[in-house]
């Protein structure tokens, strides 16, 4: 792939499982990415650097998921004026996810992330594409298309459940 676009970052090593969802959706959707760990409580100059030399390295989106107290992403939102899509992630140490998804979705004024529900990492590659693809035509048509697919497998699924002569509602 060319040069990376969408930055995928996480808090830790375990969260990888979750966060991987949104590579593979943009892989899908042919959008350049790279994918990194940077903690915000661990690694805070990592994070620094990361966040600060964003743009200049290109990229146009910002995914962070975090599990637990879930700084990474709002603190990335205060070191870039890039976009950032928040994913809060049900980790080990989680309240059953709400401390992350709080943590990511109560930003004060100034300082927006776009939060995705818990654990919904290819919400944020859909969402990150979506951003590019305002601007990259043959994104958004790649978008369409996986949205249209979406649409007829729902459709071919009610089709199956109405033939199987279950009562309709």
């Amino acid at each position: 792939m060319s040069k990376p676009l969408v930055g995928i970052i996480m808090g830790s090593q375990s969260d990888l499982k979750v966060m991987r969802l949104a590579a593979d959706l943009l892989e899908e959707m042919e959008v350049p990415y790279e994918i990194t760990i940077v903690s915000a409580h661990r690694t805070p100059e990592r994070m620094v650097e990361y966040a600060t030399s964003a743009r200049a390295r290109g990229l146009k989106v910002i995914i962070a998921g975090a599990g637990g107290a879930a700084h990474l992403p709002g603190m990335i939102a205060s070191m870039t004026s890039l976009p950032v899509i928040g994913v809060p992630i049900k980790s080990s140490n989680s309240i059953d996810g709400w401390d992350s998804i709080l943590s990511i979705l109560q930003m004060p004024g100034g300082v927006p992330v776009a939060t995705v529900a818990l654990d919904g990492s290819k919400n944020a590659g859909i969402l990150a594409a979506q951003i590019i693809g305002t601007s990259d035509a043959g994104l958004a048509k790649r978008l369409d298309k996986y949205k249209e697919n979406l649409k007829n497998s729902v459709l071919s699924t009610a089709a199956e459940l109405e033939k199987s002569g279950l009562p309709k509602a």
